[in-house]
């Protein structure tokens, strides 16, 4: 069994906006994978079907963006998986739009939701895609940007990023790691891992 966890708040004043990148990938996964319907299972909304050899779960969250890891947890020791047979989908403020990153650990950085599931199950290792929201305008709070709707060219080139995301996840569970980070991988370094790289170097 795999996991893949969407991270977003439900409710519909939270629809469409960025900090719901992870649900709105999830629903062109189950389009592009033709699973049935999302349903209500525990705390969360889930789908199922196969991936090649793989039985695979897309997972909405219910909890609310802060609370993610309480149900990564729980359906992660309901189905006794390991860490590494998770993968988690969610906005990236530190990317710009419409690019994505996968990667098979890290820090949660400025995400919440990141923290929660990290603080959980106790490990960093297990795979993520970030999908890229674009920084704040200077003037802007960041809560209230990432419960923003984007629009114009943002807001086209998030739809793409949300779209490439799903195809990245699905690249990931078919084919592996190295394959969908060439495939996908946002080509920019980001500055923040870099100091991270460096720090760990000294």
């Amino acid at each position: 069994m795999k996991l893949v966890f969407g991270l977003g708040n439900p409710g519909q004043q939270y629809e469409h906006t960025l900090h719901n990148a992870g649900f709105l990938a999830l629903d062109e996964m189950a389009k592009q994978l033709r699973f049935p319907s999302f349903r209500c299972h525990r705390e969360a909304y889930t789908a199922e079907g196969w991936v090649g050899n793989s039985r695979v779960m897309l997972v909405k969250p219910q909890t609310y963006m802060n609370l993610s890891g309480k149900c990564v947890l729980d359906l992660a020791a309901y189905y006794k998986v390991d860490s590494m047979d998770i993968l988690v989908l969610y906005d990236d403020i530190d990317l710009p739009p419409g690019a994505v990153r996968v990667r098979d650990h890290g820090s949660a950085g400025t995400h919440n939701g990141m923290r929660s599931i990290i603080q959980e199950i106790g490990t960093q290792a297990f795979y993520r895609i970030r999908i890229g929201a674009g920084s704040p305008p200077p003037q802007w709070d960041l809560a209230d940007y990432v419960l923003s709707r984007p629009c114009g060219e943002n807001g086209e080139a998030f739809q793409q990023g949300v779209k490439k995301g799903a195809e990245a996840a699905i690249c990931l569970l078919e084919h592996g790691l190295e394959t969908t980070q060439q495939r996908y991988n946002h080509k920019g370094r980001l500055k923040k891992e870099e100091q991270a790289e460096n720090t760990h170097e000294s």
